[in-house]
């Protein structure tokens, strides 16, 4: 079966990069393993959706179509270290409409699929694997575990950090361990969270509580694989009580709503996220810590930039054209590599115990905070991209 396109993943980032090529003449082939189902309670996962990503997916036609009592505005976000530091970041001081929306991953991820599923040009291979993949400069060939066999102009690896596709086609990644593990779950909260977002720097790990509809809360906390593994442990009382003191009990008690998951966490980069007929988005491309809150954000950038290159293609040039690959690779090559490299000199700078390193970055944010230029500059830009 050919195609001229073959999109390995059909996550938040593939399905997103399918829509978008809706009005563009490409017939797309979506290979993925699990179709994603509708939860009758609250998604454990849960993500942060940067203005840029809601201004993408309605570009799309998805966004406007969510339910809007499953989302959460973040209006105002209150960053605490180690030692009394205190940094606040308001949409309203900035001049922004909102710092991020705070919603299920699966919310998103099944609206994508129900465009996917009225789409002409897409053709859906789910569920099944891939078993086999070749390619050269002329195209690519796809085997499948059904005994099918698919070919392309340009294969496009959606398939999450540990990729499929990445391992085939050779692309070198590296990789840097955290030796930490994310543990997230929702939790209703005693007192409202009037649309704020709370970070904690602490000795035990990075604790963030995102906003969600109502008295609840998206809890990550990124900690050491012994502290993360003493969380999992706690029994539900207890483990409530751990998180509500971690964060000064200042939305009072909490309570679980959703069971706890946790991952492992680590820093991916690839030297280029391109190859002969092949490109990387979304984690397959770059694994960032979740403490930016950025990881669906970068995927959503991947899927918009390639998707207007591909969509840009004359007829006479071939999907697989190395110049618009390169011009893909360059145009994706600033934002992960800033983010990655802030997030991880945060995490390090952070997890330091030399004492002088605590006083001055408590000290850093406290001068920062005092500044209110210097925080609305860096607000705009991280809601943004610009001053």
């Amino acid at each position: 079966m050919k195609f001229d396109l073959i999109i390995i993943g059909g996550g938040l980032a593939g399905a997103a990069l399918s829509v978008a090529l809706r009005s563009t003449r490409l017939s797309v082939a979506l290979v993925e393993g699990h179709a994603p189902k509708r939860l009758g309670g609250w998604d454990s996962r849960i993500y942060a959706y940067s203005p840029e990503s809601a201004s993408f997916l309605r570009e799309i036609g998805v966004w406007d179509r969510l339910d809007p009592e499953r989302m959460c505005r973040v209006a105002r976000m209150d960053v605490r270290g180690d030692d009394n530091g205190r940094l606040t970041f308001s949409a309203y001081a900035a001049g922004l409409s909102e710092l991020a929306w705070i919603g299920e991953s699966s919310l998103v991820h099944v609206e994508l699929w129900e465009s996917l599923r009225r789409q002409h040009n897409v053709t859906l291979f789910s569920p099944v694997r891939p078993l086999a993949l070749t390619c050269t400069e002329d195209g690519a060939t796809l085997h499948l575990e059904d005994g099918r066999v698919l070919s392309a102009g340009l294969v496009v690896g959606a398939d999450g950090r540990d990729s499929w596709v990445r391992e085939q086609v050779g692309i070198d990644s590296r990789v840097t361990p955290y030796d930490e593990q994310g543990v997230v779950a929702n939790m209703l909260c005693e007192h409202p969270h009037q649309q704020t977002a709370y970070q904690w720097f602490r000795d035990d790990g990075v604790l963030a509580w995102l906003p969600l509809p109502g008295k609840r809360v998206s809890i990550v906390w990124s900690a050491p694989d012994s502290v993360a593994t003493s969380l999992q442990a706690l029994d539900a009382e207890a483990f409530c009580r751990r998180v509500g003191e971690a964060g000064s009990n200042v939305l009072g008690k909490m309570a679980l709503e959703s069971e706890r998951v946790a991952f492992p966490l680590r820093l991916m980069r690839v030297r280029q996220p391109v190859g002969p007929s092949v490109a990387l988005i979304g984690d397959a491309a770059h694994a960032i810590h979740p403490l930016s809150g950025h990881g669906i954000n970068l995927g959503f950038q991947d899927a918009r930039v390639l998707a207007r290159l591909l969509g840009a293609l004359q007829p006479w040039q071939p999907i697989n054209d190395p110049i618009m690959l390169r011009r893909y690779a360059r145009a994706r090559a600033e934002e992960p590599f800033l983010l990655q490299y802030a997030t991880h000199g945060l995490n390090r700078l952070f997890a330091s115990r030399n004492p002088m390193a605590r006083q001055l970055r408590n000290l850093g944010m406290n001068l920062t905070c005092r500044l209110p230029v210097v925080t609305n500059m860096l607000t705009r830009y991280a809601v943004r991209g610009d001053f």
